[in-house]
């Protein structure tokens, strides 16, 4: 996905010689978390806004250097390497650098989930399983031939969840066979996590074959 034309220049960089005044009031305009600071012509970091309120604003951005947040992305960095970086610094603006660390604008968040809204994991119709396992126990290839032995279309997959040596995985797959799936997952040891309609309806005969039994052994 070409990203670079979604590089933006509509709000200006804060000269690093800025007054805090002025940074506010800019803030008061805008729902940016962020704004970047050039000095000298240079992208030295971002202000952030809680940081800009917690200012006296009768100094300058100079003042506060050592506050600003130095993130950015390359030009051509990949989407998903984008979307890490927003997710890293808990920001909605992301400056965008040259290889000659020439700054050249920004991305908005908004604009980078939208790629992300137009992949096949989410605009192709379909249905989720989140499974787990044991994070030494899993390979993404098994996961992928468990999909594709009950013949149904795989759309996606991503680890969501690492915690106490247990990993958790969402899977994204056509609707054809969901529960032939679930339990196939469930012969290869994964827990289920998801819930599943076709699967609640299995554990309901169940339950009413095991009072079926209880009944005719009365």
């Amino acid at each position: 996905m070409n990203t670079e034309q979604l590089i933006i220049n509509d709000v200006e960089a804060f000269s690093i010689s800025s007054e805090i005044k002025e940074v506010q009031t800019v803030f008061n305009q805008l729902t940016y978390t962020h704004i970047p600071v050039m000095k000298k012509g240079v992208y030295v970091g971002c202000i952030s806004e809680t940081d800009a309120y917690c200012f006296e604003n009768t100094k300058h951005l100079e003042d506060f250097e050592y506050a600003l947040e130095p993130f950015f992305v390359r030009e051509k960095t990949n989407w998903l390497d984008i979307l890490e970086a927003f997710a890293l610094n808990h920001c909605n603006i992301m400056p965008v650098l040259s290889l000659e660390n020439k700054y050249l604008g920004y991305y908005e968040l908004g604009d980078i989930m939208n790629l992300f809204n137009n992949t096949p994991f989410l605009g192709e119709a379909g249905g989720i399983i989140v499974v787990e396992k044991g994070i030494r126990d899993y390979s993404f290839s098994e996961v992928c031939q468990i999909v594709e032995s009950n013949d149904a279309k795989l759309l996606g997959i991503f680890v969501s969840k690492m915690e106490n040596e247990k990993i958790q995985l969402t899977i994204k797959i056509g609707h054809t066979g969901m529960n032939a799936i679930v339990q196939t997952f469930r012969r290869y040891d994964y827990s289920v996590v998801s819930n599943h309609e076709e699967d609640r309806f299995l554990d309901d005969l169940k339950k009413r074959s095991n009072y079926l039994d209880k009944y005719l052994n009365i």
